[in-house]
């Protein structure tokens, strides 16, 4: 009977680890094929996309805001993968929040685990409930807005706007605040395309124009509180209803919440200015410019000769993804000559901060 239990348990465990590999492996094929179509320089004016890209706006040249500070918070799981993504972006925010140029005020790591974990004295955290069970149905990232709902109910928050922000962000520079009261300040991603969904978007956002759902995510932002205390559980609630409607979980995937974002804000009639040189995303984006974050979500695999081979394994690589149960090793190796300047950038930051961070191993 002992064994028949015992042989039980390892069956469990590795049909776990197996349907963990999976989701990974369906995400970054589901990656790959929002990506395959992409101009290998996002921005590139020879690509004939036009995007509505922003230079700083005109009344903060001007001016100033009289209170421009922004919170950052960022929501994260227990889990070691998020654990030392959210490390690194802890460690530059402390290097870059009080350069010249920056409005960047706290910082919040918002815990929806319902229980504290080893690096609430390391980061400010704030720990919230995850959604009853099973009603993600599988998609984590739905704890994100609910986590936001709590969070701005019941912290006490002195900063009049807020950043959302994600574990992957690297803050390359001193970040000004891009927003203005009833205008928040987003990034446009290529892959969010209200237009082209309209038929599906119509399911929740009925009337009026398309053009009001803006090309985003919830992250990067800058918003209010006040907006975003609105726009939250409207964005929770439009996020589920996505998740249980089968042509719009089907058709959206892993970016489904960001489209919930996206058609939450043209629910509440709020419009976001955009900003290309909000952040850039290795591999595609070639160099970090005046951009202010790194964002790494994409795996940058080359040959020794310096060609990026996306979509098959490469001869170098760095890939967050490699790191799901225990963080990156200190010192990851160099990326080979002729890798793009924003891979390099990354890869010396990360080992920079894995570097200085005390007890990295351990965490």
């Amino acid at each position: 009977m002992k064994n028949k239990k015992s042989i039980n348990s390892g069956a469990l465990s590795l049909l776990v680890a197996l349907a963990i590999v999976f989701c990974f492996a369906t995400y970054n094929i589901s990656k790959f094929w929002l990506i395959k179509d992409q101009p290998k320089r996002l921005g590139d004016h020879e690509t004939g996309r036009v995007d509505p890209v922003m230079e700083m706006p005109e009344y903060r040249k001007r001016a100033g805001d009289p209170n421009p500070k922004f919170h950052v918070v960022v929501t994260a799981t227990s889990e070691p993968y998020s654990k030392w993504q959210c490390r690194i972006m802890y460690y530059w925010y402390k290097r870059v929040k009080n350069l010249p140029g920056s409005d960047m005020g706290g910082f919040t790591r918002v815990l929806h685990s319902g229980k504290p974990d080893n690096l609430m004295e390391e980061i400010p955290s704030f720990v919230v409930d995850p959604l009853p069970h099973g009603l993600d149905q599988g998609y984590v990232v739905l704890n994100r807005p609910w986590a936001f709902v709590q969070w701005l109910e019941k912290a006490a928050i002195e900063e009049e706007y807020v950043l959302m922000a994600e574990p992957d962000h690297i803050f390359v520079k001193p970040l000004p605040n891009l927003a203005h009261e009833k205008n928040p300040a987003a990034y446009p991603f290529f892959y969010i395309k209200p237009a082209e969904n309209e038929k599906i978007i119509r399911k929740f956002y009925p009337k009026g124009s398309i053009s009001n759902v803006d090309p985003i995510g919830n992250s990067p932002s800058i918003i209010t509180k006040s907006l975003l205390k609105e726009i939250a559980p409207t964005w929770l609630n439009v996020s589920l209803r996505i998740k249980s409607d089968h042509e719009a979980d089907h058709t959206f995937g892993w970016v489904q919440e960001m489209y919930g974002y996206a058609i939450a804000s043209a629910l509440h009639g709020v419009k976001h200015n955009l900003y290309k040189n909000f952040m850039v995303q290795p591999p595609w984006d070639l160099e970090v410019g005046k951009s202010y974050i790194i964002h790494y979500t994409y795996g940058c695999d080359y040959t020794m000769k310096g060609e990026l081979t996306y979509g098959k394994i490469g001869e170098w690589r760095f890939d967050k993804r490699l790191y799901l149960n225990s963080p990156p090793p200190k010192n990851l190796t160099m990326p080979p000559p002729g890798v793009p300047e924003s891979v390099v950038r990354l890869v010396k930051m990360v080992n920079e901060a894995m570097a200085n961070i005390p007890g990295w191993e351990n965490h």
